[in-house]
């Protein structure tokens, strides 16, 4: 394996010459200057629907092809089974409404409190529409870890929707162990795994349905899904009657964003070149995401030790295993004053709840949630003691 070198990481971001410490990576993440020129090159070139007849119709459909597999790479999966769509939430909703036409009334599908909304409304409201019973998998508010999930586990059990890790708490469940444990029960698993895949090696291959959003890890605004072939094969979504029925085409609606698409293959090489080493990239991936996962986990030790010991600070979720994500509000001072100042000071901390509704609630969070420091490949340990320094300076702030 190769060293990450955090100062030549830095140097690929134009936005970081702002001048701001960017702790807002779990909302989306800055971006490389080289997928912005992927991205421009795209949109500069000749472009047409996607065939095979003039070089505008190759190079669209050349795009497609090298954006799935990149994908496929990156996650672990077949890039026959890669679905590009606006965002993990229209995704989700697609799939959701797809199906819930397989339940009947008594079925069941369990969601839990951890989850971001995106995993959680719209398998509730699916479930509702056709009388599904929504069951609930609750987590444990000192520590953050799910609950046990087989007393949920019924013969009427048609869908688990379970994070690979929490965007409020950094929180990463075995999702591996609850995948196991869902298919002995002949059930399907849908993961989101769009706070996952931006701090971690993946391999998406136990899961049933996997979504991610390549603008959490350098990439455009867009969503990701991955299910084995075979699996998509078997589900009916509505579509026009001209547009394709193959897989898996046939759950992407209208045409796809080209420009996004050649982002995404150049946000994922430029992950597979952050220090990692292999002779394919799947191989360079993995390398590189062990690098990145071990780098922010010394940050995320040091700044959660040092914010700890501020007095008036708490810090929310103590997870065994965690991103480099910390949730926490300052004694005295609204979180949203705390985001204030720390903007004031060039420090980029938002605070609420970040769309984790049903976690902040089980947490006890008032609507102004917390605040949230995520830590990103480009941070480093000045970004560190800025967010430190600001925080320790509230006391003295006119907001206090």
């Amino acid at each position: 394996m190769g060293a990450f070198e955090v100062v030549s990481v830095r140097k690929q971001f134009p936005a970081l010459d702002e001048g701001a410490a960017h702790f807002d990576g779990p909302g989306g993440s800055q971006t490389p200057q080289v997928v912005a020129d992927a991205v421009a090159r795209t949109l500069t070139s000749a472009l047409a629907n996607r065939g095979r007849l003039t070089t505008a119709d190759r190079r669209a459909d050349e795009i497609v092809i090298e954006a799935r597999e990149a994908m496929a790479d990156l996650l672990g999966t077949q890039a026959n089974g890669i679905v590009f769509g606006r965002s993990m939430t229209q995704l989700t909703y697609d799939f959701s409404r797809t199906l819930a036409k397989t339940w009947s009334e008594g079925d069941e599908v369990v969601v839990t409190r951890l989850d971001h909304d995106a995993n959680v409304r719209p398998w509730v409201q699916a479930a509702e529409a056709v009388g599904a019973t929504v069951k609930w998998l609750g987590f444990d508010p000192g520590t953050s870890e799910l609950d046990d999930i087989a007393p949920l586990l019924t013969d009427r059990t048609r869908l688990v929707a379970v994070t690979g890790a929490s965007n409020l708490l950094g929180t990463r469940p075995d999702v591996a162990r609850i995948a196991d444990q869902v298919h002995a029960a002949g059930v399907l698993i849908y993961v989101d795994g769009v706070h996952l895949t931006a701090h971690a090696p993946v391999d998406a291959a136990y899961a049933d349905f996997y979504v991610c959003s390549p603008y959490k890890f350098f990439g455009p605004h867009l969503g990701v899904l991955t299910a084995k072939p075979e699996l998509l094969e078997t589900l009916r979504p509505d579509k026009l009657l001209p547009s394709s029925d193959a897989v898996p085409e046939r759950f992407e609606f209208g045409t796809l964003p080209y420009e996004l698409l050649a982002g995404t293959t150049a946000a994922v090489d430029f992950i597979a070149g952050l220090g990692g080493t292999g002779a394919t990239r799947r191989e360079r991936l993995l390398s590189s995401m062990q690098l990145v996962e071990e780098y922010e986990d010394g940050l995320r030790e040091d700044l959660e030790s040092r914010l700890a010991a501020i007095p008036g600070v708490t810090l929310y979720g103590h997870a065994a295993r965690r991103t480099p994500t910390l949730l926490f509000t300052v004694e005295g001072h609204p979180p949203t004053a705390v985001a204030e100042h720390l903007a004031a000071a060039g420090v980029n901390a938002p605070a609420g709840s970040f769309y984790a509704y049903e976690a902040a609630r089980h947490l006890g969070l008032a609507a102004a949630g917390a605040v949230r420091a995520g830590l990103a490949p480009y941070s480093d340990q000045s970004d560190i003691d800025r967010l430190v320094s600001a925080v320790e300076s509230l006391d003295g702030s006119s907001d206090h």
